[in-house]
């Protein structure tokens, strides 16, 4: 026995001194991995679990279908907590424990991708968010940061498109929150693009975590109110602005794309958004169908939305550049994704070009009806803010 062991002792050594060698020869990993960070807790839940949802679908069939390279593939998903602290801690925590992991993936929100991407671009990772729209977001963090969705100045010149082309009107009253990216720079692309129009933005006011009535209380009549809100406050807010009396329109940004939450407003049917793609069941396109069997199957109790497909989406595109790379090398993938074009996603055609890190992508809308979202239309605006 004590001869075996030794001889086990010592082949074992030296397959552990091949990995060691191998990998600091730059060998391939035996698994893919690409990290997610998503805000499981927190406000921004509600957008960034059915992300994450999604995101374990793709990556379920991406293994289904023989991996990444050929090999197997894992996706490592940490709460972000909606905390840019804990974010930043969690992202460079998973990045040391993993130094073959080459991209990370996730979120819905300027202002924590940042703590994410900016932890990520650090060690030289590749950072793709899911659903933060801010336009701004490659300027802060240069050739690491990559969106898989549009950016905001395209979803606010899509609503001010359709809410002067499609229901012509000419007035509207802007009510927006105050010290979030995401409300901020909405309301300015939006107003921006209305005025461009030829629209009058008869009033635009700020509001804080407790002087929303206020500002409800100064509106002047308009032909329709544009909030911009968070996603956390949405039903509390147009139960207020009805509470209130205000009857018109209301149109907004994704952050409206809440899901099931409309339930809490079963008598509201005179509100749109702007979302990244209709998934509901009555959408009948063939990969919406298969992409929902899959996800009701996976999730039996959840429906879909557009951050469910968002989430899946990223996944897909990772994988997409890393294939097109051949390689888990970051630069490799870096200019794989950059030139990417064509890739077709559950929200839309997705192209990379002009050294943007931001997709051409068309925009939809939805209009809630008792408490249900339900698709109106598809819009590519020609006008769009510049970021």
């Amino acid at each position: 026995m004590g001869k075996t062991t030794n001889k086990f002792a010592t082949l074992l050594g030296g397959l552990l001194a091949f990995s060691v060698v191998s990998t600091a020869c730059g060998k391939e990993p035996v698994m893919t991995t690409i990290g997610a960070i998503y805000n499981l807790t927190g406000e921004q839940r509600n957008l960034d679990i059915p992300s994450s949802q999604g995101a374990e679908l793709a990556m379920d069939e991406i293994n289904a279908s023989g991996g990444i390279l050929g090999r197997p593939a894992t996706l490592l998903i940490e709460d972000g907590e909606t905390n840019t602290d804990v974010i930043a801690k969690k992202t460079a925590t998973m990045i040391a424990q993993n130094p073959d992991m080459p991209v990370l993936i996730g979120m819905s929100d300027t202002d924590v991708v940042l703590a994410a991407a900016k932890a990520a671009a650090k060690d030289k990772r590749i950072f793709v968010t899911s659903g933060a729209t801010s336009p701004l977001l490659p300027q802060d963090v240069p050739d690491f940061l990559y969106l898989a969705c549009y950016g905001d100045n395209v979803q606010a010149a899509a609503a001010a498109s359709f809410a002067r082309d499609e229901l012509k009107f000419t007035n509207v009253a802007v009510l927006y929150k105050e010290n979030m990216s995401y409300t901020m720079l909405l309301r300015r692309y939006f107003e921006e693009s209305f005025k461009d129009l030829g629209g009058d933005i008869l009033f635009s006011r700020g509001y804080g975590p407790d002087s929303f009535d206020d500002a409800v209380a100064t509106l002047p009549e308009a032909d329709f109110i544009y909030l911009s809100a968070s996603p956390d406050q949405v039903v509390d807010e147009i139960r207020a602005l009805r509470n209130a009396g205000v009857t018109v329109p209301i149109i907004s940004g994704d952050g409206f794309d809440i899901g099931t939450e409309w339930a809490n407003l079963p008598d509201e049917s005179n509100v749109y958004f702007t979302t990244h793609a209709d998934v509901s069941a009555d959408n009948t396109s063939p990969s919406v169908t298969a992409f929902r069997s899959a996800f009701k199957k996976k999730f039996p109790n959840v429906e879909p939305d557009a951050f469910s497909a968002l989430g899946y989406d990223t996944v897909k595109l990772v994988a997409a550049a890393i294939e097109a790379a051949g390689s888990t090398d970051v630069e490799a993938i870096r200019e794989a994704l950059s030139t990417l074009t064509n890739f077709k996603g559950i929200t839309g055609e997705i192209s990379f070009s002009n050294d943007s890190q931001i997709p051409t992508k068309s925009v939809t809308i939805m209009k809630v009806i008792k408490g249900d979202e339900t698709f109106v239309q598809t819009i590519l605006p020609e006008n769009v803010p510049a970021p």
